[in-house]
């Protein structure tokens, strides 16, 4: 890909409402990746629930193992001496009907929504498609959603300390993916404007919407 070459992300609110469904296990995302394979291929640790049992059957037990942090009966699937998933086969993925929940719902178009970059050394490839998307802003409402998926970002970034231990992830995708899952606390609507508008939040209502979305992941 040439370093000048945009990819199109889409509406950035018709992008946001086919995440958020996608989040929701409503559906799979729907991620135009041509081909690319950067996200299979970049030493990535992926996250499967113990009700994903199509999932589990599908993968040979010892290519997976407890995940830390989460309960009992979560568990990762690892990747290869390559950083390729092992159920990636001849670029294709040998379990596509039955991927995980994790892969369903990835979508690389979330770093340029949040603001963040993939992270480390790890994922070049990714770091790479991620610079060039391109999302589009029809309306204001479009831009005001932007910005509130940003604000959240930074918000979580700037209050980390604030908030229990782990409850804010260091993980760039877990953070990109809880921003767009508490943007809605940053927007209101103005009565007098007649539009939505973005706010700064108190920290306590943003403290009990970080909570009610990661709960699962903190429960003993």
């Amino acid at each position: 890909m040439e370093a000048d070459q945009e990819l199109p992300a889409g509406d950035f609110s018709s992008w946001m409402s086919g995440m958020q469904s996608a989040l929701g296990g409503e559906q799979a995302s729907d991620v135009p990746c041509g081909g690319c394979t950067a996200c299979c291929t970049s030493s990535q640790f992926v996250h499967i629930g113990p009700d994903e049992k199509k999932t589990l059957a599908r993968i040979p037990t010892e290519l997976v193992f407890p995940a830390p942090g989460w309960p009992t009966g979560h568990v990762v699937l690892g990747y290869d001496e390559n950083g390729h998933c092992p159920m990636l086969a001849d670029g294709r993925c040998s379990i596509y009907a039955d991927r995980p929940r994790t892969c369903r719902t990835y979508d690389c178009r979330v770093f340029p929504a949040a603001g963040l970059d993939p992270g480390d050394d790890r994922t070049p490839m990714i770091a790479e498609r991620v610079r060039h998307w391109r999302f589009t802003f029809p309306t204001a409402a479009d831009r005001n959603q932007h910005a509130a998926v940003r604000a959240a970002t930074a918000f979580l970034r700037e209050n980390r300390d604030r908030f229990a231990e782990g409850v804010v992830p260091a993980n760039a995708t877990q953070l990109a993916v809880l921003a767009v899952n508490v943007h809605a606390a940053f927007l209101r609507f103005d009565d007098d404007a007649g539009r939505t508008t973005v706010v700064s939040p108190p920290f306590d209502v943003i403290e009990q919407e970080v909570l009610r979305r990661t709960r699962p992941r903190h429960a003993t």
